[in-house]
């Protein structure tokens, strides 16, 4: 049965713009990534995370405004939506893939698993919001929220305008993991630690829900390497990691070893809200022992996997 592959959609890769941020726009980004993870299921054993950070910002967003415009309507909390998006994100690329497979006539069962990813409740992450969340906006935009929402943080976000930022704790544990890896290695195509899993804490062996959004490229990282996957593909909206990303001297990178990519990290060359999480989390798994991080964007999945293309860590 092939490699065990690892592929984490990112959140940020089904809003193509802003004219297309719907419900219906984001499907139809999935139905595009489904046709190319089908491809890679025919072979091999496959697991899909995926990210939440704008959806899980227009969720907290419409709850704010019901609250403020509707009497009796309550707000959502942050861990709350998260579980949301993990059903509704889950549900949707589990029926684009699961028609897929009905139209190759493929023998495939896909389920989606609510997954909650345990984080240390002293991260020092919950002092320091840095997880960007939600829509784009232009400074103007920004400083009028600012003004509108006090309890918000805003901080620019790797040169595409300011958004919201929330606490994002390192993940430490995988609640659900024996649930997964039985599902997994019954070759289930599986969907699980969505939006980076819902966080939660231990106290006094119980767990409680925390409002913050663990890092889907982290989150992915760790459950790659607990469930010793060959491979980890980082879906992005880019089709290569770049040094000097959109400057005149651009250098897309291609096949490049786990050392030079952690020495480029350590010079400082990916911006802390972009491609510098997903580095980390590549070089992590790779650490953790798993054999290569695949970088690229969801229309090249497939070339990504053979070598055509794309970011390939090893």
């Amino acid at each position: 049965m092939g490699r065990k592959i690892v592929v984490a959609i990112g959140g940020n890769s089904l809003i193509k713009d802003r004219e297309h941020q719907t419900v219906e726009d984001q499907y139809g980004a999935i139905c595009e990534t489904a046709s190319q993870i089908a491809e890679i299921c025919r072979d091999n054993r496959v697991l899909i995370t995926h990210g939440n950070g704008p959806q899980v910002g227009f969720i907290l967003q419409r709850s704010d405004i019901a609250f403020q415009s509707a009497a009796h309507m309550h707000r959502v909390p942050l861990v709350s939506c998260d579980a949301d998006t993990q059903g509704a994100i889950g549900y949707q690329i589990q029926q684009a893939l699961g028609n897929e497979f009905r139209k190759g006539g493929w023998d495939k069962n896909v389920v989606t698993l609510v997954t909650q990813i345990e984080v240390d409740r002293d991260d020092p992450a919950f002092e320091k919001p840095a997880k960007p969340i939600g829509s784009f906006y232009t400074p103007e935009e920004a400083e009028m929220i600012r003004q509108t929402n006090l309890d918000w943080q805003l901080m620019e976000d790797a040169g595409r305008g300011f958004r919201r930022v929330v606490a994002s704790p390192l993940p430490k544990e995988i609640v659900e993991l024996e649930a997964i890896r039985t599902l997994y290695e019954r070759d289930f195509v599986l969907i699980a630690a969505g939006g980076g899993g819902i966080p939660v804490v231990s106290e006094g062996g119980q767990f409680r829900g925390v409002d913050a959004v663990i890092d889907k490229d982290r989150a992915s990282a760790l459950l790659a390497s607990r469930l010793e996957a060959d491979v980890l593909i980082i879906s992005t909206a880019v089709t290569h990691a770049a040094l000097n990303y959109k400057k005149e001297n651009e250098e897309r990178l291609g096949r490049i070893d786990r050392g030079t990519m952690g020495k480029y990290l350590e010079e400082g060359h990916f911006a802390a809200g972009s491609m510098k999480p997903k580095i980390e989390a590549a070089l992590d798994f790779l650490e953790r022992g798993g054999k290569e991080a695949i970088i690229t964007d969801p229309a090249h999945i497939v070339d990504a996997l053979e070598d055509r293309t794309g970011t390939r860590i090893y």
